[in-house]
């Protein structure tokens, strides 16, 4: 597994590439070298279920706003059911945005894997309605599914670059 094989920089890189916690990146680094990819996912689960408050903060600085212009390609394919969207609908988004963040301090997180964006408004309105500690809970599920969602693509793509296929 390339993950194993990399130097300690360049799995750094690798890893803050799918989750912005240097707390997390640090416990995946702590859990190298990984047996196979479930091991993969069960580390990066636990080091999740282990940072603190400020370091799930410091994840969340790394996600752009659902509906905003993505600043890094994995968000951008994430968010590409947004794309299509009708104005109106991202209007909406980016108002509810700004009221989800005014209630909880920061930004509305959702795995949104090429959901469109009247799906991810809805969700965002529903949980409008947690308080901030089930928030808190919810948002670091769905980071780990955002974060496993990463590190699938970046192991697939490593297996794919060592056996030689084009993706």
């Amino acid at each position: 597994m390339r993950l194993n094989e990399m130097d300690d920089d360049e799995a750094r890189a690798a890893l803050r590439s799918c989750c912005a916690s240097t707390a997390w990146v640090e416990r995946m680094m702590l859990a190298r070298p990984f047996g196979d990819v479930p091991a993969v996912l069960d580390a990066a689960d636990r080091a999740l279920a282990e940072i603190s408050e400020d370091d799930l903060d410091e994840a969340l600085a790394g996600h752009p706003r659902i509906g905003d212009r993505p600043d890094n390609a994995s968000s951008a394919r994430e968010q590409s059911g947004v794309a299509g969207s009708s104005a109106s609908v991202l209007a909406e988004l980016r108002d509810a945005n700004v009221a989800y963040e005014a209630r909880f301090g920061h930004v509305y997180l959702v795995f949104a894997n090429g959901r469109p964006a009247d799906e991810l408004l809805a969700i965002l309105r529903t949980r409008m309605t947690n308080d901030a500690s089930t928030e808190r809970r919810v948002l670091r599920a769905e980071l780990a599914k955002i974060n496993r969602a990463r590190l699938l693509r970046m192991l697939s793509t490593e297996h794919a670059a060592d056996e030689g296929i084009s993706r």
